[in-house]
């Protein structure tokens, strides 16, 4: 028979707040309270601004706490006095350590945006579109004290298209993650939950996203460089130079063949500017220049043609 849980639930992100609102929704377990990070600066005003999972638990009138870590002796004993059934990790961005993971009476569990043992780490969505991956999914794990190495409660599998971005895979993901989310808990309700093992030879490290990687390497093979652009779109972007200033890239597409040194555009158009890369090329479709907004190429080259030529080295400054 199925008990009713006293849930806490931590995650700060809108991913987390999806989940956080799925459980709301099914109404089958108690949130007694919600863990979040500390309200950051945002906007030109810098004003503090509330993660969206603690602007969704305000909103639904549940307690938060913000701690600026779970390290902390006196944070660990009130999370303890909550004597919470079960906590539910997503996107949290604080680690656990064990007297927390130890807390509540059936422990904590993560929902990640990962076939585990695939993508281990920060950046398990975007990693599998710049890798090529064909699938990806949620899985559902048994906290412990690794980098997300616990027991798997439940896997659910996601296609990758070719089309897909960092963002659309993000929503593809919250949408298989609800129900696999609902779905563990239940089983650890009604006590019917099976631990699977995860295999440590299979896994790879999802690193964090940082500035390195945004920055395009056009002697990459073009196929590779378009995953990347897709992968970091909607956030943080790749971007080359022009004229020593950033160009982000948004969109392209991949074209046969090479006509050039890599990083040198090869033909230009009122529709089209293609790039030569260490093999192949891209036609860049859509693009942001310093101080504008993201623009379809034959909209950009209406105002700014002036800035593209045969010959032109992106990157070279």
């Amino acid at each position: 028979m199925s008990q009713r849980l006293k849930l806490i639930f931590a995650g700060t992100p809108d991913f987390a707040a999806s989940h956080l609102q799925a459980l709301l929704d099914s109404k089958q377990h108690d949130i007694i309270a919600v863990y979040s990070q500390p309200d950051r600066p945002a906007g030109r005003g810098k004003k503090l601004k509330p993660s969206p999972v603690k602007a969704l638990a305000l909103a639904h009138e549940i307690p938060v706490y913000q701690p600026l870590s779970l390290k902390d002796s006196d944070a660990q004993q009130q999370l303890a006095q909550l004597n919470a059934d079960l906590m539910v990790v997503v996107a949290y961005g604080l680690l656990l350590p064990k007297a927390v993971l130890d807390s509540p009476r059936l422990g904590c569990i993560n929902v990640h945006a990962s076939l585990l043992p695939r993508w281990r780490g920060a950046a398990p969505i975007q990693r599998a579109i710049e890798a090529g991956d064909s699938e990806t999914g949620v899985t559902i794990m048994q906290m412990d004290v690794g980098l997300d190495t616990g027991d798997m409660l439940l896997k659910a599998t996601c296609p990758i298209s070719e089309q897909d971005t960092g963002g659309s895979l993000h929503d593809k993901l919250i949408a298989v993650g609800q129900p696999a989310l609902l779905s563990a808990v239940e089983q650890l309700a009604n006590n019917s939950a099976q631990p699977e093992p995860q295999d440590d030879s299979l896994s790879n490290y999802a690193s964090k996203m940082d500035k390195a990687d945004m920055l395009i390497d056009w002697q990459l093979d073009a196929e590779q460089i378009a995953r990347k652009i897709r992968a970091f779109n909607p956030f943080p972007v790749s971007y080359t130079t022009l004229n020593g200033e950033r160009l982000k890239i948004w969109q392209a597409s991949v074209i046969a063949g090479q006509d050039g040194e890599a990083g040198s555009l090869s033909s230009v158009n009122k529709k089209q500017l293609i790039v030569n890369c260490g093999s192949n090329s891209l036609s860049l479709d859509v693009i942001q220049l310093p101080g504008g907004k993201p623009l379809a190429i034959d909209a950009l080259m209406n105002s700014k043609a002036d800035l593209f030529y045969p010959g032109l080295v992106l990157g070279d400054s």
